[in-house]
C-alpha cells in the first residue's frame, strides 16, 4: 500500500522543493518505488528531476479539473524507479477554479485514488502557502513532513502550519499525521544553525529528524542541471545527507508517524 508524504512550510526558501527531490530519489535509490507530485505552480520539482516543464503538455492541474486521470499523467525521469507527475503554468489557476467547488479540498485525495498500488511512496512537492493546492495536499496525505532552516525566523510560522494540520487532522483528514521536522541549511561554522537547532528540538522533540541537511554549494548547483543531488554529484555532503536522511525516513516510517493532534 501507498503511502502518501506532503512536504509542506508556508515560509518560501527552507528547503522544501529540495527536500521533496532528493528525498524522492534517495527513496528511489533504496529500491522504493516513488511517485513525485509537483503541486507548486512554480515546477521546480519538475525541472528537478530533469523534465522541461515547457515541453508537458499536461500536469496535475489536470487531474485536479477533472480533464484527466492521474495514472494518465505520470511520466518516468532518468532516475530509476522515480516517475513524476509534472507542474505547468496552468496550475496556478487552479485555485480560482475551484474556489466555488463543493469538494474544493478533496479533489487530489479523489484522483490519487487511481495511482497505482505499486508505488511505496507518493512524495507531494507544496507551495509555500497555506493556500487550497496546500490544502489538497493535507486532505490527501498520509504524513505531512516539515522541512526548515537552521536561520533567524525559522520557527516564524511553524505554530501556525502545525495548528494548520491539527485543524485538517480534525475535520478534513483523520489519518493525518507528522512524519517530523528536518532541519535544513545547517552551517557549523555558525552558533546560530547550532541555536536554532538547539531551540527547535527543544520545542518539538521527537518530531525532529536526528539527521540534519548542511548548507551546500554542491547541493544548490544540482537543480540547474536537472538532477537529484545524488545524481549530481553522490560523494558531496548534501548527498550523503539526503541519503542518512532517506534511511531515517524509512526507519521511522515503519514505527509510523506522530499525530498531528500531539
Amino acid at each position: 500500500m501507498k503511502k502518501i508524504v506532503a512536504i509542506a512550510n508556508q515560509k518560501g526558501g527552507v528547503g522544501k522543493t529540495t527536500t521533496s527531490v532528493n528525498l524522492a530519489a534517495c527513496l528511489a535509490g533504496e529500491s522504493c518505488r516513488v511517485l513525485l507530485i509537483d503541486l507548486d505552480p512554480q515546477g521546480n520539482a519538475t525541472s528537478g528531476v530533469g523534465v522541461d516543464r515547457d515541453e508537458c503538455d499536461t500536469s496535475i492541474y489536470d487531474a485536479l479539473v477533472g480533464l484527466r486521470t492521474v495514472e494518465t499523467l505520470i511520466r518516468p525521469t532518468h532516475t530509476e524507479n522515480l516517475d513524476l507527475i509534472p507542474s505547468t503554468t496552468d496550475l496556478a489557476g487552479a485555485q480560482i477554479e475551484l474556489v466555488s467547488a463543493d469538494d474544493r479540498e478533496f479533489r487530489l485525495r479523489q484522483a490519487l485514488e487511481k495511482v497505482p498500488d505499486d508505488y511505496d511512496f507518493v512524495i507531494l512537492d507544496c507551495p509555500p502557502s497555506l493556500g487550497l493546492l496546500t490544502l489538497n495536499a493535507l486532505a490527501a496525505a498520509n504524513t505531512v513532513l516539515v522541512p526548515i532552516q537552521t536561520e533567524y525566523y525559522a520557527l516564524e510560522g511553524l505554530g501556525h502550519l502545525l495548528r494548520t494540520i491539527e485543524l485538517i487532522h480534525e475535520h478534513l483528514n483523520p489519518a493525518l499525521t507528522i512524519e517530523g521536522i528536518l532541519l535544513t541549511m545547517y552551517d557549523s561554522r555558525t552558533n546560530l544553525s547550532e541555536q536554532v537547532a538547539t531551540e527547535v528540538s527543544t520545542h518539538f522533540g521527537e518530531l525532529v529528524f536526528q539527521t540534519v541537511i548542511p548548507r551546500n554549494v554542491r547541493l544548490g548547483e544540482a537543480p540547474s542541471f536537472g538532477m537529484p543531488i545524488s545524481e549530481y554529484d553522490r560523494s558531496s555532503r548534501g548527498a550523503i545527507s539526503y541519503r542518512d536522511f532517506a534511511r531515517e525516513f524509512l526507519k521511522r516510517n515503519g514505527h509510523g508517524g506522530v499525530s498531528a493532534s500531539a
